[in-house]
């Protein structure tokens, strides 16, 4: 990848992480202001300050820290300093628990509630996903042992009604987490109603694990494309070359052309290698050559043209539809979606805990940067569905019961509510440092999974 390239998915990294800590704490400073809590300061990133500026009412410190993965709002606290008899109301420790705990929980249900707003909006502006149209299925696959044929439309699984890949790929993992078996609703080319079952109960491991459509066997339709040239990339081998949008390639290396397939794998196995490429052009005939140039791709040297496809809008309405949503249907998928993926989130860290599921699905923060990369890259809508599933984990993680966290402060509340009086500040002290060692070792994993799949590419 070249420095652009990086600097990209940094600056989408960045934006990303700023975007979720900054709604987060925000939660927080509202919830306090609401229930009249001086705030202090207001932190995005932890460690020395390096931009800092006072304003408002209280002359709250707004802060930017060194070490920018999290944040913090300090608020008046008698266990934490001294504070004016004038000031005593607006002290946290005096709030009532339910005001504390409004409080706290604030911050996690920002998070939640930006995951809603960005699906809305997404789903009301509208964005181009794949249609589940299935492809030919992998040879003694799941899929293939079911009888799924090619060209195949999924409709529905298990009785939900489906119209996008995406939501293919979602309810086969449901059902997968369940042990269950997936019944597929198809029409053929035909219009003719079959169903499919794919047993999804042997998988195990497999099932969080990468692709799972493709693990089943299932692969997504691709209408055989013509090898004419959509547009030629400036300063690219094609454009050296004298290739022209339009061009229809006849033959590479005086091998017969049919398909843009074809023609894309020929080029990528050509890494700076002359080739002979005989192009259509007005109906006269050409031969030109031109060289690949060599680029590495997920740690492969492939070659490089700088051509793309012609768009046939035909193949285009194939593969393609148009999710576009009305303000209240809109605004229901988002709420659905978030809750959904916050309950699967929730299964998935029991089913960690409980053994059941290996640790190294836990993300840290250099594959966490690679996908807000490849998101961004894609376009807007994508990047802002990225935005709202990494919200909705941030706001899940943020209110389990662990000491530190926003969940381990309402634990506190509810022993506190129950039991009729605070604990101890040394039990709280020595939950502190079980929290501790628990996110450390939680980040522990996390950048282990990191440089595990840096190295295995």
């Amino acid at each position: 990848m070249t420095i652009t390239g990086y600097l990209w998915y940094l600056g989408a990294f960045a934006l990303a992480l700023g975007i979720l800590i900054v709604v987060h704490e925000f939660g927080h400073y509202g919830a306090a202001r609401l229930c009249g809590v001086k705030v202090l300061r207001f932190s995005v990133g932890f460690g020395r300050p390096l931009l800092c500026r006072k304003g408002g009412r209280d002359g709250t410190e707004w802060v930017l820290a060194a070490f920018p993965l999290g944040g913090y709002v300090k608020m008046l606290d008698e266990r934490e300093g001294p504070v004016a008899e004038e000031e005593l109301a607006r002290s946290f420790n005096r709030q009532t628990v339910a005001r504390r705990s409004l409080i706290v929980a604030a911050g996690p249900f920002a998070n939640l509630a930006l995951a809603v707003l960005l699906y809305w909006v997404v789903y009301l502006q509208g964005t181009e996903e794949l249609r589940p149209v299935l492809g030919p299925p992998v040879l003694q696959s799941l899929a293939a042992n079911a009888g799924v044929e090619a060209e195949e439309t999924v409709t529905a699984v298990s009785g939900h009604r489906i119209a996008t890949w995406q939501e293919l790929r979602w309810e086969l993992l449901q059902r997968a987490a369940d042990g269950e078996t997936a019944v597929l609703e198809v029409l053929n080319p035909r219009g003719e109603l079959a169903f499919r079952s794919l047993d999804l109960s042997g998988l195990g491991e497999k099932t969080f694990e990468g692709d799972l459509a493709k693990e089943v066997g299932l692969t997504v339709f691709r209408p055989k494309l013509k090898p004419m040239v959509g547009s030629v990339a400036a300063g690219s081998p094609a454009d050296a070359a004298g290739i022209r949008n339009g061009d229809l390639i006849l033959a590479v290396d005086a091998h017969p052309i049919t398909t843009w397939t074809e023609l894309a794998q020929a080029i990528r196995q050509s890494p700076g290698r002359a080739m002979s490429f005989e192009i259509e052009r007005e109906g006269a005939t050409y031969s030109i050559e031109a060289t690949p140039r060599l680029v590495e791709d997920a740690g492969r040297k492939i070659g490089r043209l700088g051509i793309a496809a012609y768009d046939d809008r035909e193949a285009h309405a194939k593969l393609f539809t148009l999710v576009r949503l009305g303000p209240l249907e809109a605004l229901h998928r988002a709420v659905s979606q978030t809750w959904d993926t916050s309950v699967f989130t929730l299964r998935m860290i029991g089913r960690m805990v409980a053994g059941e599921l290996s640790w190294k699905n836990v993300s840290g923060p250099v594959t966490i940067a690679d996908y807000a990369g490849q998101s961004a890259r894609m376009g807007v809508a994508h990047y802002l569905k990225f935005l709202a599933l990494i919200s909705i984990s941030l706001g899940v993680l943020n209110l389990l019961p662990i000491p530190i966290l926003d969940g381990g402060h309402l634990l506190y509340h509810l022993i506190e509510f129950v039991k009729g009086g605070p604990l101890s500040e040394r039990s709280m002290e020595i939950g502190q440092q079980i929290g501790l060692a628990m996110l450390a070792l939680l980040m522990a994993f996390a950048f282990y999974n990191d440089i595990n799949r840096l190295v295995s590419g």
